[in-house]
């Protein structure tokens, strides 16, 4: 029968009683390429509008804009040549070959399925307990290198929950097909003839290989398949292009020296006019962050790997409510999230409001523990920003249409994350570096 679709998951084949797998990656390009044809940026022009008018509390000759990549990096440095984060993600690797070898023994039935569960729920909850662990207990562990450590691990957690769970819908479509399954049946959507490389394909317990699971590890996607789509060859100038990209995207500090006056030291106004001039330049670092992450280095690792599914953001700028916001602007993290975690909890019986509540939460949990980890910390200014945008959402989707729900989007970016990240900066700076009384 045939099996369509691009969500992932399982769905059910036109044959009774048997089953596939559905893909959730194709071969298509990143929409900032101009090999997408992409052409609408209406969103960008309320970007423009927003950001002019937030300008204003921006005053260049006290705050300025500079372009230093160290400024804000050194003040967290302590030891710029101790790599404790370094030794972590080497350890990894334990974790790793832990989930390889589990599905390996549940292939062949040596363990049950029982037992293979307790194995994975045993690993990934390590792999979440130990590095924070280590973070929080190890003296010379900076907080640079806490994020860094903490986010491989927790794209790492992602990332095996999937192969857990891929693995899983495997050995349950084996044992009610009674066949070993087929590339046409794990990975239908890949199999048409749209250029792509030949690469072996790859069928149940087939995959469970070291080559296999390292290339997941490496390849810019969080959701497993047994064969990826695979662009037919490495296009060096693309590679290039994205390379000198990376190098030449450098950050646009603005300069906060004056801005860390301790705000119990400042009035309720002095304090907001403190935080709204910072929020423009701080809204700036993050998209340059957005554009060196999701589309410069996500494509070159994908060029060197040859990883066909180019789709790590979609028209984020465009968006007229929170919800969509969050839906395309990270697609490798939506698209986990709707395969792995949404869809299962729907399949229970869940509401949909409950069930997005759910991702929510899940959301704000990873954002606090990326950000108090690290930092030694536990503010709750991560997890309380994610959980705002619940009502936001609600507010702009019921009240706010068109240019003016998109506009709200702007402003909530351009207010709401900047914010909370200098909260962060501002409590750490002054548990570090103010004087105590």
């Amino acid at each position: 029968g045939e099996c369509s679709g691009h969500d992932g998951g399982i769905a059910p084949l036109s044959n009774p009683g048997s089953y596939c797998i559905l893909s959730c990656h194709v071969l298509q390009e990143s929409l900032l390429s101009s090999a997408s044809g992409y052409r609408n940026y209406r969103g960008i022009l309320n970007w423009c509008v927003v950001m002019l008018v937030s300008a204003r509390f921006m005053i260049l000759g006290t705050y300025g804009i500079l372009v230093d990549p160290i400024q804000v990096v050194s003040l967290f440095l302590k030891d710029p040549y101790s790599w404790p984060a370094l030794c972590l993600v080497i350890v990894s690797n334990v974790f790793i070959m832990a989930a390889l070898y589990t599905e390996r023994r549940l292939s062949v039935g040596t363990i049950s399925e029982t037992t293979g569960t307790f194995l994975h729920f045993v690993n990934l909850t390590t792999l979440l307990c130990f590095p924070s662990a280590t973070v929080l207990t190890l003296t010379s562990m900076t907080p640079v290198g806490g994020v860094f450590a903490l986010g491989v691990f927790t794209i790492l957690f992602l990332k095996l929950y999937s192969y857990k769970d891929v693995n899983m819908w495997c050995r349950e479509i084996r044992h009610s097909n009674a066949r070993t399954l087929t590339r046409s049946q794990s990975c239908p959507s890949v199999a048409r003839s749209n250029g792509s490389a030949v690469h072996a394909h790859v069928s149940y317990p087939g995959n469970l290989t070291h080559r296999d699971i390292y290339y997941f590890v490496l390849a810019p996607t969080l959701c497993y398949e047994l064969n990826f789509p695979r662009s037919p060859r490495i296009r060096k100038s693309f590679l290039l292009r994205r390379l000198f990209e990376m190098v030449r995207s450098t950050w646009m500090v603005p300069t906060i020296q004056n801005s860390m006056k301790p705000f119990q030291d400042m009035d309720f106004s002095r304090m907001m006019e403190r935080m709204l001039k910072l929020a423009v330049p701080n809204h700036l670092i993050w998209l340059i962050f957005f554009y060196w992450f999701f589309h410069s280095s996500m494509n070159f690792v994908a060029e060197l790997l040859q990883f066909g599914d180019r789709e790590f953001y979609r028209d984020w700028w465009n968006s007229e409510t929170v919800t969509y916001f969050w839906s395309n602007w990270n697609i490798p993290v939506h698209k986990w999230c709707l395969r792995h975690f949404y869809q299962p909890i729907m399949r229970r019986g869940v509401s949909k409001w409950v069930a997005r509540t759910a991702v929510f939460l899940l959301s704000a949990f990873f954002h606090e523990y990326l950000v108090s980890v690290p930092l030694k910390m536990f503010r709750l200014w991560a997890f309380m920003g994610m959980m705002a945008q619940i009502p936001l959402a609600w507010f702009v989707s019921r009240f706010l249409r068109g240019n003016y729900g998109n506009a709200a989007v702007w402003i909530s970016l351009i207010i709401g994350q900047p914010v909370a990240v200098l909260m962060y900066f501002h409590d750490y700076y002054v548990l570090h570096y103010v004087p105590q009384s």
